[in-house]
């Protein structure tokens, strides 16, 4: 009977160590299958430096933002080292000297940084942010809500798809008007309707394509904006972007304490091997070394290609949905750079390498929409690494003394693009070529970047779908394009995150809500069991 649970959740990355945290805290007898030797996923802190040890990176994802009060709270997460520090101005330095900085909270420092390059865009930013904030307001909470089946006649189903039109409905015609645009528009058209400068909706454009396959004149690509953009999710908090003390491993490991805490039980080294299924049904899984576990529910937090071609078959699956998933695009071209610096940047706008604000935030490398266009083309079109990549950049030691000696910083770069064919081959020597040209750019803006770096750690698409199982590399576990959101994700009619097999739910961030460190999909797919009472909510 010890391989007999209450419940199984595949994958121990933050959304399926969330599960598993919940189905624990509601009594059931859990456990959670990790296939690397350790749990996080992409969330991990890790030292990849053989001659420094001493220094630590956050290996693939590298802030937080958009993790609910709900889930903090609920399991405890502060109690178990969730410490995130909200971090500094947006900043972009240009190669004539010049720099913009714009703050959260500090709207007149934000002016006069802005006004440099447009007085107009100056005082057009509070309404765009005011904006932003109203279409947030309505839909932010529709990232803790199930998409509802769209087109099906069933009255329960009905009843979803009205409460969804009834919140939008706040929007009034305009807002609703603006909310289509959203989800259609790319990020470069979005912005030319505000903005006249092209260093301002340079730095804007950076939110429309993180983690993209597209460029910012793709449409689609305004949503992937607001998707970063939000911050609150529905609690009546305002979240914002940080740093985690420790890196972004300490928030797995809040997570995974929270659910041993509850009476989970967590193994690594545990790769399953196939999902066992008779009658339409999850009964448990068979692990690579034999092992059986059976259990009348399950949970599967990793990619869908994986979970439902490879660990079940198309044999168990509908036809139009394993067809679905098959045609599920998770492409990316994303590079995911981790530097070890002996100093600060010292750059020419901003000059000085004591810590400073725009130390403290993001530091760009996205000039103008066009500079960020030809990147993606480089790749898309011409099928080479990018001569002149973009770059969502951050110094978290400037907040977080637990990664580095005093004194030694680490630049986190999440860069892009390199062709998607790249994640069929490690592509080594070309990889170091691209990331010679990142630090050479930063170089142009701060002289002694170049001469500062002590090593580093250049993972490419072939690295994220070994290591972690990220199908092309997809940090989202597939594309947030127009055609694979909402009810679409992961596929029409199982949006609801739930499974065609019966006793089988489905929490991974290809789901509603993922994208991002927040743990939702997973909480979601716990609530979906509660909804079937499979499981009893506790009180």
């Amino acid at each position: 009977m010890s391989n007999v649970y209450d419940a199984i959740v595949i994958g121990g990355g933050h959304n399926g160590l969330t599960a598993g945290a919940y189905f624990a805290r509601a009594g059931a007898r859990t456990v959670v299958l990790e296939a690397r030797n350790k749990t996080g996923g992409a969330a991990d802190t890790s030292a990849p430096f053989a001659e420094h040890p001493e220094i630590k990176v956050t290996t693939y994802s590298y802030v937080m933002s958009l993790m609910p009060p709900t889930i903090i709270r609920e399991l405890n997460l502060k109690r178990h080292g969730y410490d995130v520090t909200p971090f500094g101005p947006y900043y972009q330095a240009y190669p004539d000297g010049r720099s913009i900085m714009v703050y959260a909270d500090d709207a007149a420092r934000s002016y006069d940084s802005i006004a440099q390059f447009s007085k107009k865009d100056a005082e057009t930013l509070p309404k765009w942010e005011g904006w932003l904030q109203e279409v947030a307001d309505v839909l932010g909470p529709l990232l803790l809500q199930k998409p509802p089946k769209v087109g099906s006649m069933a009255f329960g189903d009905l009843i979803e798809s009205a409460r969804a039109a009834w919140k939008v409905r706040k929007l009034g015609v305009r807002g609703v008007g603006d909310v289509t645009r959203l989800f259609t528009m790319s990020i470069t058209d979005l912005l030319d309707d505000w903005f006249e400068s092209e260093e301002i909706k340079g730095m804007l454009a950076v939110n429309g394509i993180i983690g993209t396959w597209a460029g910012p004149d793709e449409p689609g690509t305004a949503y992937v904006m607001l998707h970063h953009s939000i911050g609150d999710v529905g609690d009546g908090h305002l979240g914002s972007w940080g740093f985690q003390q420790g890196g972004m491993g300490a928030v797995s490991d809040s997570i995974r304490r929270s659910a041993e805490a509850f009476g989970c039980e967590v193994r690594t080294d545990a790769r399953v091997q196939k999902v066992l299924v008779s009658g339409g049904r999850f009964r448990g899984v068979v692990l690579e070394n034999g092992e059986e576990l059976r259990a009348p529910i399950g949970v599967s937090s990793v990619h869908p290609k994986i979970a439902f071609l490879d660990l079940i078959g198309t044999e168990e699956l509908p036809a139009d949905f394993a067809r679905d998933i098959e045609h599920w695009r998770s492409r990316s071209g994303v590079v995911k750079i981790n530097v070890a610096m002996s100093e600060l940047p010292d750059f020419i706008a901003d000059p000085g390498k004591e810590l400073q604000d725009h130390h403290t935030g993001s530091v760009e490398l996205c000039f103008t929409p066009r500079y960020a266009e030809e990147a993606f083309q480089d790749s898309h079109m011409f099928r080479k690494a990018s001569e002149r990549p973009f770059v969502d950049g951050v110094i978290p030691t400037t907040m977080d003394k637990q990664l580095a000696p005093e004194g030694v910083h680490v630049f986190s770069m999440f860069t892009q693009w390199v062709p998607d064919d790249w994640v069929n081959e490690p592509h080594r020597d070309e990889l170091e070529q691209y990331a010679d040209r990142i630090i050479d750019l930063y170089t142009e803006l701060a002289p002694n970047f170049k001469g500062a770096v002590i090593d580093r750690q250049v993972l490419g698409p072939y690295d994220m779908e070994q290591e972690l199982g990220l199908i092309g590399g997809n940090i989202f576990h597939g594309e947030l394009s127009v055609d694979q959101l909402f009810h679409m994700r992961p596929a029409p009619g199982f949006a609801d995150y739930r499974t065609p097999i019966r006793g089988l739910y489905h929490g991974s961030s290809a789901t509603h809500a993922g994208g991002g460190v927040n743990g939702i999909p997973g909480w979601q797919a716990y609530r979906a069991a509660v909804r079937d009472r499979a499981i009893k909510k506790p009180r």
